[in-house]
């Protein structure tokens, strides 16, 4: 139901977008750079007490603007390494690439400041998993929505000052021996400040 409310947003948005095209002088892309924070929620069923280690991540972003109020924003990064520690102890490592798709709605009346909010999907990618020297794994996609909420502040037409926060639910299965020992939520909330640019 998730999937196809975003599917539908994204079309309507889509229909609107030549006819705003002709009457707009702004150009409908976007980048921007941020460095985000990530904090994991660290939410663990598998009574090890597993837990990530929280880190700065570089983030880059390619907003497409339907019309001057509605955008969809792709965020990605490289693949991020993970200390994985069970009661405070290191056990391993693992890497994870989770870029997520949010449809955006901008609020316009409020120049120099524009905030936004945005809901979407995650797709996460578990790879390079080294834990308790290959005697655990764990699950490697993970879906999940993300919400998110921002202000970009106009330094020049062009350049913008951006702050925002997004909450991404990110889970994975955690094996043992070949069995299922419990399920590990990241789930994390993601602060990040950058520049954007507007073409």
């Amino acid at each position: 139901m998730f999937k196809k409310s975003m599917l539908l947003a994204a079309v309507l948005a889509g229909l609107a977008a030549p006819a705003w095209a002709q009457t707009s002088g702004d150009s409908p892309w976007l980048v921007r750079l941020r460095a985000v924070h990530l904090n994991s929620a660290n939410g663990d069923s598998t009574g090890l007490g597993l837990t990530i280690n929280n880190k700065w991540l570089p983030e880059a972003d390619v907003s497409y603007f339907f019309t001057p109020n509605i955008a969809a924003e792709l965020i990605l990064t490289y693949p991020q390494r993970q200390s994985v520690y069970a009661g405070g102890a290191y056990i391993g490592s693992l890497r994870h690439l989770p870029p997520t798709l949010t449809l955006q709605y901008h609020f316009t009346n409020s120049s120099p400041v524009t905030p936004y909010v945005g809901a979407g999907l995650n797709y996460t990618r578990f790879s390079s998993v080294d834990v308790l020297g290959g005697a655990a794994d764990v699950k490697r996609n993970s879906f999940g929505p993300a919400l998110q909420v921002g202000a970009s502040y106009a330094l020049t037409k062009n350049l913008s000052l951006n702050l925002d926060v997004k909450k991404v639910w990110i889970k994975t299965d955690v094996y043992a021996g070949g069995n299922k020992a419990g399920t590990f939520k990241v789930d994390p909330v993601l602060v990040g400040v950058g520049l954007g640019y507007r073409f």
